[in-house]
């Protein structure tokens, strides 16, 4: 059965890419483009194996709604990516702060991201 990935950033291009490689690799996508609906789908059935959250989005924002996911014992053991272009150390810090399981900066290699999505899946 198919990993179930929940992908979320409001630029419909990236989603639609973020799609596009995902499927290419074999896994499940249910896609969201702010953080209410990012909570909902993490929330919902089926759970997502694991979570892409852009930082820069309609509120709540990904730093956010990582935290709030990651505080809820239901939902703690979710792997969280933070898939972002805010790349300074400050950015950094509050990705780790927030509880993230990764912290990615744009641009980004393909081949990278699919690795950790699958080190991460397997934990």
């Amino acid at each position: 059965m198919a990993k179930k990935i929940l992908i979320v950033d409001d630029e419909l291009l990236i989603l639609d890419l973020l799609q596009v490689r995902l499927e290419a690799n074999k896994f499940e996508v249910i896609k969201a483009t702010n953080g209410e609906e990012a909570l909902e789908k993490a929330k919902g059935i089926p759970r997502p194996d694991l979570i892409v959250l852009d930082v820069l989005m309609p509120p709540p924002n990904g730093f956010q709604v990582c935290r709030t996911l990651k505080d809820d014992p239901d939902y703690r053991d979710i792997p969280i990516i933070l898939l972002t272009a805010k790349s300074t150390e400050s950015d950094k810090f509050w990705g780790t702060e927030s509880g993230a399981d990764a912290y990615i900066t744009k641009p980004y290699s393909a081949e990278e991201f699919v690795t950790l999505i699958k080190s991460l899946i397997k934990k």
